[in-house]
């Protein structure tokens, strides 16, 4: 850990059901090993992601700031500043494919101030702004190859853009009225997107209104919507194998995993018992681990997800009946965002960075 750094608690079991009066969790053979803390940001963090190299660790923080550490040591690589309002959202652009050739390290980031930009972690230059004035951005994703980009927030429209122009596509959104002209889409703030992995046409949108939606790019329509999830942060995922993985900010099934074929529900995640408080955790984060292609077919290994309210955030064995691998607690402040690195290699734990209100990231290693 870095000079300076809070104190973490991890477990791998809950505090009996009696205590809590919660269902019991069963217990991984992983558990969570903290790996590097990196504490003592001037604000809350929003957002944090990966570089596709794993090499990089960008935070989106409360202050206006994109932050860029070396993922293996901790320090500081670059720092941006877009913004007085807060830094809400980033992802980095993948490489390889169409986008091999562009520069690497390329972070698109949004903010409050309802501009997305593009950062160059190299240079430390911005390389381009979009920006809508009357907007918010909470939510951004890629299509698996970087040739577009979709973004959503504050008003209840996702935009898509091509990414070597940075135009506009077409914007997805509801229409009003009754009939056959209508079709379906958000009536508020929307705080989640995701692309389907295996299809760049598929994108799928989570927030207040209690619906993700599954949108067809091409048609420009919703085509299918599931019905339930309060998205209320970056809590919406999906595997290569098109199940669904929701995180809801409620007190009760906070976590659920949906097929998108049929959009039936077909699993809730029993959060259980909490460590030191009797509060229920209400999801802002939610992720499938990236070992997908790398685990004999059978999908991603690992669920995580994290909130406020309990103030944790907890990793789940999906393929040992979503028994609880471990649990990130004693913290201050609640959990908003997390991301588990690319993950190749099975001879190599997977890593998983944590942060939130209590402007600190952890990183933790899910070891056997």
């Amino acid at each position: 850990q870095t000079p300076g750094v809070k104190a973490m608690a991890t477990f791998g079991g809950g505090s009996s059901p009696e205590e809590s009066g919660e269902k019991a969790v069963a217990q991984s053979r992983y558990k969570l090993s903290p790996a590097l803390s990196i504490s003592g940001l001037p604000a809350e963090v929003f957002s944090i992601r990966y570089s596709p190299d794993g090499k990089y660790v960008a935070a989106a923080c409360g202050d206006g700031v994109v932050r860029v550490f070396n993922a293996a040591t901790g320090k500081l690589s670059q720092t941006f500043s877009g913004s007085s309002l807060p830094a809400t959202i980033l992802r980095f652009r993948p490489e390889g494919g169409p986008a091999e050739g562009r520069s690497k390290n390329v972070v698109v980031a949004g903010n409050a101030s309802g501009s997305l930009q593009h950062l160059h972690v190299g240079s430390g230059k911005c390389l381009h702004s979009i920006v809508d004035e009357d907007n918010q951005f909470y939510a951004l994703d890629y299509v698996a190859d970087g040739t577009t980009f979709a973004a959503a927030g504050k008003k209840p429209v996702v935009k898509v853009f091509d990414e070597e122009t940075r135009k506009e596509i077409c914007s997805l959104e509801g229409s009003r009225g009754f009939g056959n002209g209508t079709h379906a889409g958000h009536s508020n703030r929307i705080f989640s997107l995701k692309f389907n992995p295996r299809d760049p046409n598929v994108l799928l949108s989570g927030g207040w209104d209690n619906t993700v939606h599954v949108w067809d790019v091409r048609a420009e329509t919703s085509v299918k919507v599931l019905y339930g999830p309060h998205v209320c942060g970056d809590a919406v995922d999906v595997d290569e194998a098109n199940n669904v993985l929701t995180g809801s900010w409620k007190p009760d099934d906070q976590l659920q995993i949906w097929d998108l074929a049929s959009g039936n529900l077909v699993q809730k995640v029993n959060w259980g018992a909490n460590f030191h408080r009797r509060d229920p955790l209400m999801v802002y984060a939610a992720q499938f681990s990236k070992e997908a292609n790398s685990s004999g077919g059978k999908g991603p290994k690992f669920i995580a997800a994290g909130g406020s309210g309990a103030n944790e955030a907890r990793v789940f064995d999906v393929h040992d009946d979503y028994a609880l691998v471990g649990t990130v607690t004693g913290l201050d402040r609640g959990v908003f965002t997390l991301d588990f690195a690319p993950h190749t290699n099975d001879n190599t734990p997977p890593r998983i960075a944590v942060a939130g209100g209590d402007a600190t990231i952890r990183l933790l290693d899910v070891v056997s």
